[in-house]
């Protein structure tokens, strides 16, 4: 199951949809079952919750918080959630010339990596996670760069 709340104000037609479609896609490529999820927020909200669980005071583009835990009314695993700013990544998908809502799916996807337990904190880690979301992506039909992707966020 995947679960997603999009705030209001950030709602558009297709965007729930386009989220659903790149969380499956990336939790099938990881050989992933469960559930995951995923919160659309403002600036605002993602920095309260970036400064209370990383110590960092500023927003940023996608928080994942991963939890492994086993779901005790389904029985199925919940592999976490995954938070996105929306305006953050509006702005990204400005500055790398493509849509909003492909920004998002990569973000979507990216964060579903992290719940699975991927890290770019080092080279090989990185290189096997952007080689994971390059192929989820294509899957997509989304052939976006994603070397934007270097800003922080966990």
């Amino acid at each position: 199951m995947i679960d997603i709340h999009i705030e209001k104000t950030f709602r558009q037609v297709g965007l729930e949809s386009s989220l659903r479609a790149a969380i499956e896609a990336a939790m099938q490529h990881q050989g992933l079952s469960g559930e995951v999820s995923l919160v659309v927020i403002g600036d605002e909200e993602i920095r309260a919750l970036n400064r209370q669980h990383r110590d960092e005071d500023r927003a940023t583009d996608l928080l994942s918080f991963p939890s492994g835990e086993i779901n005790p009314e389904s029985g199925q695993p919940y592999w976490g959630d995954i938070v996105i700013a929306y305006p953050t990544a509006e702005r990204q998908a400005q500055a790398a010339a493509h849509d909003a809502v492909a920004e998002m799916q990569f973000l979507a996807v990216h964060g579903v990596l992290h719940l699975a337990g991927h890290d770019h904190a080092d080279d090989e880690g990185k290189a096997a996670m952007w080689t994971a979301q390059t192929a989820i992506l294509a899957g997509l039909g989304l052939h976006i760069d994603t070397s934007h992707a270097e800003a922080p966020h966990d």
